[in-house]
């Protein structure tokens, strides 16, 4: 078994993720939010790399029967429903519906994934969820691929320390590993927040904007770990929870 991580900056080639298993990490805030969207009962996000693919999207639906939802440069997208906080993902606001989602990183990482033979979006929130659903996926066979989303084609602390706490997931007690430089990378940055990533809001410079911003909330919610039990997976361009929570072996 291989596992990669690509740390953010380089597209994505078809190559990358190729029959592999795929995890798409953006954790400040899409991975985040689309996981609380899920939870609160949202019959699936849809994600879409442009704002005006989401709107057109929203004709083929009632009115009632979906949100749009999204951001650009952090906030709310004039004229939709929901923005890119965790928070606003409430039964009350989205149990039932279909969210139709736009972001800056995370729908557009999302995007390089298709070709893969089973894809996750993840975060902090559900990072065990993760490891335990991938471990499950290569129980046979399998090479891995850790997307990071960025920060607008930058690389981004929280993503590949996120990346880094997979990698060390995956692989526990699995012989025959080999990591590329990018999990290796992964693994090193994650090692100085192992023992809580609160702190990680100290370091990052999307973390830093965002409190500035207003979205300290946000931010705070995003370095929960494990808050939710089951893994997202991205599965016929829409995202949905895993139908039960799997075990790791």
């Amino acid at each position: 078994m291989r596992i990669d991580v690509l740390l953010g900056e380089a597209q994505v080639a078809p190559a990358d993720v190729a029959d592999r298993v795929v995890v798409v990490i953006d954790v400040l805030r899409a991975a985040t939010t689309v996981a609380a969207a899920l939870e609160a009962g949202a019959r699936a996000v849809i994600p879409f790399e442009t704002v005006d693919e989401t709107a057109s999207r929203a004709k083929a639906y009632a009115r009632g029967e979906v949100q749009l939802a999204g951001e650009r440069r952090m906030v709310r997208i004039d004229g939709f429903d929901l923005g890119n906080s965790p928070a606003e993902y409430t039964p009350a606001s989205v149990e039932g519906r279909t969210i139709l989602y736009t972001t800056t990183n995370g729908t557009t990482a999302l995007a390089a994934a298709h070709g893969a033979r089973v894809c996750y979006f993840a975060a902090f929130v559900n990072a065990a969820a993760t490891v335990a659903s991938v471990r499950s996926a290569i129980t046979h066979s399998g090479d891995v691929t850790i997307i990071c989303a960025g920060h607008e084609r930058h690389l981004a602390l929280e993503d590949v320390v996120c990346a880094g706490r997979l990698v060390r997931g995956i692989t526990a007690g699995l012989e025959g590993v080999t990591r590329g430089d990018g999990a290796r990378v992964a693994e090193m940055a994650e090692r100085p927040f192992q023992g809580g990533i609160a702190s990680v809001a100290l370091e990052a410079g999307h973390a830093k904007s965002l409190i500035a911003a207003g979205f300290a909330h946000d931010v705070e919610l995003c370095l929960t770990l494990d808050r939710y039990a089951r893994a997202v997976r991205y599965h016929d361009r829409q995202l949905q929870l895993e139908p039960a929570t799997r075990t790791e072996h």
